[in-house]
């Protein structure tokens, strides 16, 4: 364990940074299933709704540092490619 004062404090904050970066990272993860489900389900009225929300919880996320530039870049690409097939598909 931490044994000098400001070592201590770095952990307090560790802890706490830790708890706000997972919640952070499970919304997007949310946002990113509920897109994809509606994907699956084609339910084209919902489609850009929840792209746009998860671009937004992503982008947030990004510049909160808890996750890479790249990471969500790709992921927001490929989400955005599907969209766009299932709402142009008909």
């Amino acid at each position: 364990m931490a044994t000098h004062k400001s070592a201590e404090k770095r952990a307090r904050q560790t802890v706490k940074k830790t708890a706000i970066n997972s919640s952070r990272k499970s919304r997007v993860r949310t946002a990113e299933k509920k897109i994809l489900k509606a994907l699956v389900q084609k339910d084209t009225k919902t489609i850009p709704e929840l792209l746009k929300s998860f671009v937004s919880e992503a982008t947030r996320a990004v510049t909160k540092g808890a996750f890479k530039k790249q990471t969500v870049s790709r992921k927001i690409s490929r989400l955005s490619v599907k969209a766009h097939q299932a709402l142009t598909a008909k």
